[in-house]
């Protein structure tokens, strides 16, 4: 497959990758170019943005979450038909998972692509030294191919001599110049942007900023050109059909027993249950949870839940009062239902039908704000009482990937069962775990985690179904059959 594409890249967080990324996405496609938009680690913010850009859904390539062998693959599914994509990094362009080398840095992501890296550069604050900057960062992995700058907060058009004669000496071109501007309209919260879903007129209006300063700072013809250079990967595009049909979950020995932890369920293998002659015994529907307040969800997830047979619906659970007619399982992900708590539990009626559905042991996976709006309150407002568990707000963040292995039997996966996860968030749920925890995690340290109760598996952590296709499929035949 060979799809023109572009990596854009940073020294550190806060350079401006997400301004230079979203903006050219704008850009190419107010062109009339079909843009395929990409965002290398979990977070869910950023494709948001990218979605408005580009006009298609925004995916990610998270070479921990997925494993590197899936990331050319999702980033070829993603991008059918387009006429080039463009992948905003993550942090700074060789940082990766912690104490892990260059696993699911923005470099790695880049040398499993093939594709050419544009440096975006902060140079408020330096004029010579910008070149020595960039060419350490050029130099430092011969695989991985700086081919191009674009500076960013550039002060005056003298600035911007001092800083292209330096270059020059550099042997990386200069592809673009933004000067120093006031705020895009991006505004930030304890989680980072405010996402799209929230502020969708302000949004659309940041997003042309972003177009308009990039158009008129940027050689969008040479950057084309340098997308047109990247090379055909091989390999077929990942497909959520056929790994449902063929994929599953290996389970592994589960973790070995930690303090407090309650007892392990013995390993069960887990094996797939038989199919109608057609692969399938009806459509069940399953409900995902989506509106401003749960706005973090990866697209392959509604896709594998529909190749495995489900017809997938959407609600928003701020407004809408009752599930969709006949929900037969529940999908809640992330999001800030701490932001709208009070309007989620003024929501009562959706919020009993959700208690009535769980309660009647229909399989619902929630993750994150999903565990949050399950639980018993959220900073003293009402939720769906489905958990025995209050949660609040906390100032501490937590934030990390995580190794996690199934404790209990769930709609999701049998114990033993290993994937990686990330959390993400600044609230506490009180407990952690319930009497059969759902994942017992590595690091930061040794602990169980999450709730499994008949049919519901709620959990902190955010995993990704297309490194695990089997999850998409248990949990339909479990709506097929509860």
């Amino acid at each position: 497959m060979s799809v023109p594409r572009l990596v854009i890249a940073a020294p550190s967080s806060g350079s401006g990758k997400t301004t230079v990324a979203t903006g050219l996405m704008a850009a190419f496609a107010s062109r009339g170019l079909a843009v395929s938009p990409h965002k290398v680690g979990p977070d869910y913010i950023d494709p948001g943005y990218h979605a408005l850009a580009a006009g298609r859904v925004g995916r990610n390539l998270d070479a921990y979450l997925c494993g590197a062998e899936l990331v050319a693959p999702l980033f070829a599914h993603g991008a059918r038909g387009c006429d080039v994509a463009v992948v905003e990094g993550v942090m700074g362009l060789y940082d990766g998972a912690a104490g892990e080398g260059e696993l699911a840095s923005t470099a790695h992501v880049a040398k499993l692509l093939r594709a050419p890296v544009v440096l975006v550069v902060d140079a408020s604050s330096q004029a010579r030294s910008v070149a020595a900057l960039v060419h350490g960062f050029a130099s430092w992995d011969p695989e991985v191919r700086v081919a191009g700058v674009i500076l960013n907060k550039v002060g005056s058009e003298r600035h911007e001599v001092m800083l292209r004669e330096a270059l020059d000496e550099s042997g990386v071109p200069v592809l673009g110049v933004l000067r120093r501007a006031g705020d895009v309209g991006t505004p930030s919260r304890h989680l980072g942007l405010v996402p799209v879903a929230e502020r969708r007129a302000e949004a659309v209006e940041a997003v042309g900023v972003m177009a308009s300063r990039v158009r008129d700072g940027c050689d969008l013809d040479a950057l084309i050109a340098l997308a047109r250079s990247a090379p055909a990967l091989s390999g077929a595009a990942w497909d959520p059909a056929e790994v449902v049909a063929c994929g599953a979950i290996s389970p592994t020995p589960p973790l070995p027993e930690t303090e407090g932890s309650a007892p392990r369920p013995p390993y069960r293998p887990e094996r797939p249950r038989p199919q109608t002659p057609d692969g399938l015994s009806g459509a069940p529907l399953v409900a995902i949870a989506g509106g401003p307040a749960f706005t973090f969800s990866y697209a392959e997830h509604a896709e594998l839940l529909a190749a495995a047979g489900a017809e997938v619906v959407t609600f928003d659970p701020l407004h809408d009062e009752q599930l969709p007619d006949e929900t037969a399982g529940l999908v809640i992900g992330g999001g800030f239902p701490e932001v709208y708590a009070s309007e989620l539990s003024a929501n009562e009626p959706l919020r009993k039908a959700i208690a009535e559905l769980a309660f009647s042991g229909a399989p619902v996976a929630a993750e994150c704000a999903g565990l949050l709006y399950l639980s018993r309150e959220l900073d003293g407002q009402p939720m769906c009482g489905v958990l025995d568990a209050a949660a609040r707000m906390d100032e501490r963040l937590t934030l990390g990937y995580r190794e996690a292995v199934a404790v209990s039997d769930s709609v999701l996966a049998a114990a033993g069962t290993r994937m990686r996860g990330h959390e993400f968030h600044r609230t506490v749920v009180e407990p952690g775990a319930g009497a059969a925890p759902a994942w017992g995690l590595h690091a930061p340290q040794r602990r169980v985690e999450g709730f499994v109760q008949q049919g519901v598996h709620a959990s902190y952590v955010h995993t990704h179904w297309a490194s695990a296709p089997g999850v998409a499929r248990r949990f339909v035949e479990r709506c097929r059959t509860s």
